[in-house]
């Protein structure tokens, strides 16, 4: 799951090395902007077929976030 995400946040922010990125990499250190983050919510959840409601996706931090999310509802 960690490399479906990955691979998500890659094609999203073309900039980032993708060896930089871990499981306990924050959005913060990744500088995703708010529109940023609405797009990888959106590509996750078609890539999952789920969908994330705003409220808690509104509360991941970083990528280990959105395993556990993941993770929760079933998804692996």
């Amino acid at each position: 799951m960690f490399e479906k995400i990955k691979s998500i946040i890659l094609e999203q922010l073309s900039v980032l090395d993708s060896s930089e990125i871990t499981a306990d990499t924050t959005f913060d250190s990744m500088d995703i902007d708010s529109i940023d983050a609405v797009e990888i919510i959106m590509a996750i959840e078609d890539e999952f077929e789920i969908e994330i409601p705003d409220e808690i996706a509104e509360k991941f931090t970083s990528i280990s976030d959105v395993i556990t999310y993941l993770a929760s509802v079933g998804i692996e």
